[in-house]
Parts: structure tokens; sequence; C-alpha cells
């Protein structure tokens, strides 16, 4: 993944995070693998890890602790209200941002 990929999706992976913790509940080691399903291959589990202790510590998830097969329990995070309100102006912004782009692009390529 290119510099200028990997400073966009620092900005973003928060909105992403949840919105894939919307369609389930879910552990690190998982999110981790949608992202990677989803094409971000270059995702470190320290940087889904680090995100995750971010998004609890500002309280836009609930976590609970499910036993594990294989060695300690798992934290299972949970998108809440407060998080889904994030969420919900994550995506506003993304909406306003997307189109100012949209025909930015669009103008610079009449220019052309």
């Amino acid at each position: 993944m290119g510099k200028q990929m990997t400073e966009m999706l620092k900005g973003t992976l928060e909105g992403i995070v949840l919105a894939i913790l919307t369609v389930r509940p879910a552990y690190g080691y998982e999110i981790t693998g949608w992202l990677r399903d989803q094409g971000f291959d270059d995702i470190a589990e320290g940087t889904v890890y680090a995100l995750l202790v971010r998004i609890e510590n500002k309280g836009l998830v609930d976590v609970a602790k499910v036993p594990s097969e294989k060695g300690p329990p798992r934290k299972v995070y949970t998108v809440n209200a407060q998080g889904q309100a994030y969420l919900d102006e994550f995506w506003r912004t993304w909406e306003f941002l997307a189109a100012r782009l949209d025909g930015l692009h669009r103008t610079e390529g009449e220019q052309r």
C-alpha cells in the first residue's frame, strides 16, 4: 500500500471498523481478517488492536469477554449507541467529502 493510501486509511479506519461492527460483534483478529478480505491486505493486527483500544476508551463500543477454545478469553466488540451516533456522523462527513472530491475530479478532467 502506498504512503498516500496509508495516510488516507488512518483517517477513516475508525469509521470502517465501526461499520464492520454494526454487521455483527467481532474480536480483533476477525476484524483484521474482514479488512483483508475487503482488499486491505497491508493492515497489521497491531493497528487494529490499537484502534480497538482507542474506540473502547472513547466509549464507542461495548466489550464482552468471551471464552476462547485457544487461550485466554477474547474481547468481543459491539457498537453501542454512542458509537452508532459517531458512525452516522462519519457517513455524513464521508458523503459530503466524496461529493466534493467527485466534483473536483470531474472539473479537473474537463480542464485536460
